[in-house]
C-alpha cells in the first residue's frame, strides 16, 4: 500500500449527495476527496428518474451550474387517476409550491461539472473496499485505483454516499445490512420511449388491471411504468403489447412510439439501524432506500447533506461534535415521514396481490377520501413537493 492522502473529508460515492457534500463543504473552505468506482462516462450516462422538490431545486440554484431552469420542466400538480376519472392535485393552490421534472443524471452532470471546475479531487474508477479506525480523530479508507494498486486515505471525517450497497455502512452499523428493511409483492415494469409528452404532468392511474405511470424525461423521450410481478422478464411482453396494456389501465390517450428501453425495478424500503458512529456517517441510499412512487429518493439524500454539512463544519471549523451527534436523530425524522409517505403513496395506488374485494373498495375510499377533501389534497402536495429544509 502506497503512503496515505491526507484530506479533511473522504467522501465515497460521486452520487447527488456525495457531489452536493463536497460542494456545499468547498464553499466552506473545507477539502474533500470523492471516490467512485465508476467511470464519469458510467454516472452521467446512467438514465435515472428524477422529480426534485422545490428545496432541492432552491439549493441547487443557489450552488450555481445548475440547469434546472433551462433543461428541467416545472411541475405545479398531478393527476389522481382512477374509477376511468382523472383528479388534479393542484400543488400551487394548495401549498404554493411546485416540483421540477429533472432526470438524476442530468444533475450529476451539472454537479460534476460544477465540481470539476472548481478543482475537486474527484477519483473515478477507484474503488472504496471499506473504512476503518471510524471511532478515532483520523478515520481511515482503504480504496483501489483503476491500476489495481490500494492506497489510505486518512481524514477528519468519512462520509459514505456510496449507495445502497455501501462499504461504509459495514463501519457505522457493523453490517452490509444491517437496517430496518421491507420489500414489496410488486414491481414497475418501466420503459423508455420515443414519443412526444402525452400529459402535462405525471399521472399517477390505478385500475382493476393494475396500476401505471406515465412520467416524462424530455419533449422527445417519455418513461412509463406498469405494476408487474418482481420477476417479471423485461423481454415477456411485445411492443404492441405493452402499448395495449398502457393505453388500458390509464383509460387511453397515450402517444405511442419505438420502445428503446426496458426494465423492472423492484419496491424496497430500507433505514440503516445506525448513521453515524464516531468520525463516519451515512447519507443518501446508503442510509435508507424508499420506494419511487412518492418521489423521494434523492431529495431525502439532498436533506440529509444540509444537515451533515453543518454538522462537518462545526467539527472541523470549531472542534465541535454537537451537531454530529445530533445528526442521526435529526434526520431520522425526516426520514421515518417520507418512508411512511412513500408507503402510503404505494399501497393507495398500488393492488397487492391477494387483495380482498374489501380491500380493493377501501383502497378506493382512500382515494376517494384525498381527492373529495381539501384537507387530503393538502397532506399530499406538502409530502409530495417536500417539506420545507431548515
Amino acid at each position: 500500500m502506497s503512503d496515505a492522502t491526507k484530506t479533511q473529508v473522504a467522501i465515497i460515492g460521486a452520487g447527488p449527495a456525495g457531489l452536493l457534500l463536497s460542494a456545499l463543504l468547498a464553499k466552506e473552505g473545507i477539502d474533500s476527496i470523492v471516490v467512485d468506482s465508476r467511470s464519469r462516462e458510467e454516472i452521467e450516462q446512467t438514465i435515472r428518474a428524477g422529480i426534485l422538490e422545490q428545496g432541492t431545486v432552491e439549493i441547487l440554484r443557489e450552488l450555481g451550474g445548475s440547469r434546472v431552469d433551462t433543461v428541467g420542466s416545472r411541475h405545479d400538480g398531478i393527476e389522481l387517476r382512477f374509477d376511468g376519472v382523472g383528479h388534479r392535485i393542484d400543488f400551487v393552490d394548495l401549498v404554493g409550491r411546485s416540483v421540477w421534472l429533472y432526470p438524476q443524471h442530468e444533475a450529476l452532470i451539472d454537479l460534476i461539472a460544477l465540481r470539476l471546475a472548481d478543482g475537486a479531487d474527484i477519483r473515478f474508477g477507484w474503488n472504496a473496499l471499506g473504512a476503518s479506525d471510524v471511532e478515532t480523530s483520523t478515520p481511515k479508507v482503504t480504496v483501489e485505483d483503476p491500476e489495481g494498486n490500494r492506497h489510505e486515505i486518512v481524514a477528519d471525517m468519512v462520509v459514505g454516499a456510496d449507495g445502497s450497497r455501501s462499504v461504509v455502512r459495514e463501519a457505522v452499523t457493523g453490517s452490509l445490512t444491517g437496517g430496518y428493511f421491507r420489500e414489496y409483492p410488486f414491481a414497475w415494469f418501466g420503459i423508455l420511449c420515443e414519443a412526444p409528452p402525452s400529459a402535462e404532468e405525471l399521472i399517477y392511474s390505478t385500475s382493476d388491471r393494475g396500476f401505471a405511470l406515465i412520467s416524462q424525461r424530455s419533449p422527445q423521450v417519455q418513461r412509463m411504468y406498469l405494476q408487474c410481478d418482481p420477476e417479471m422478464d423485461p423481454e415477456s411482453m411485445s411492443e404492441r403489447e405493452i402499448w395495449d396494456e398502457l393505453q388500458a389501465r390509464v383509460g387511453g390517450g397515450l402517444k405511442e412510439g419505438t420502445i428503446f428501453k426496458r426494465d423492472v425495478l423492484r419496491f424496497r424500503s430500507f433505514v440503516a439501524y445506525e448513521l453515524r458512529k464516531g468520525r463516519a456517517a451515512l447519507v443518501g441510499d446508503a442510509a435508507h432506500t424508499v420506494p419511487p412512487t412518492g418521489a423521494k429518493g434523492m431529495n431525502l439524500a439532498v436533506a440529509d447533506v444540509m444537515v451533515l454539512s453543518r454538522a462537518i463544519q462545526a467539527l472541523i471549523k470549531d472542534g465541535s461534535e454537537a451537531l454530529l451527534d445530533t445528526y442521526a436523530e435529526t434526520v431520522s425524522h425526516r426520514i421515518w415521514k417520507a418512508q411512511h409517505f412513500s408507503w402510503w403513496m404505494t399501497s393507495m395506488l398500488h393492488a397487492a396481490p391477494g387483495a380482498s374485494e374489501f380491500d380493493e373498495l377501501r383502497r378506493i375510499g382512500e382515494l376517494r377520501s384525498v381527492v373529495e377533501s381539501r384537507a387530503g389534497s393538502t397532506y399530499l402536495a406538502e409530502a409530495y413537493t417536500g417539506w420545507p429544509l431548515d
